[in-house]
């Protein structure tokens, strides 16, 4: 979370790519899930926050993972190549693992 939290201040342009044409301030929010992610990263890793951060950390991953659904709606109305495109819906069931682990963290901070 760490680097991809980071990659976000150092090379937006994918990030902001992904966020829906919609909304405003496209740059800010990616700034702003970037934030978020390091937040989360340093929350996760303190104990006394755990708990939080890891029920943060899972409804950041569920946002996330809705970026990522529109990232793979967008590649199929773009020129990209067939493996860019099969890649995109290729990956979202690995988010799964992701809200799990986060949910477990929060869940096991309890004790």
């Amino acid at each position: 979370m760490t680097v991809t939290g980071s990659l976000h201040f150092l090379t937006p342009r994918p990030f902001v790519a992904i966020v829906p044409r919609q909304l405003p301030r496209r740059r800010e929010l990616v700034q702003l899930s970037g934030a978020a992610e390091l937040a989360c990263a340093a929350g996760l890793a303190v104990r006394p926050t755990r708990r939080v951060a890891g029920w943060v950390t899972t409804i950041l991953f569920v946002v996330v993972f809705l970026a990522n659904v529109q990232m793979a709606l967008d590649a199929q109305r773009r020129p990209r190549s067939t493996a860019y495109r099969a890649a995109t819906w290729l990956r979202l069931p690995l988010q799964l693992p992701l809200v799990l682990w986060a949910r477990a963290v929060a869940r096991d901070a309890t004790r």
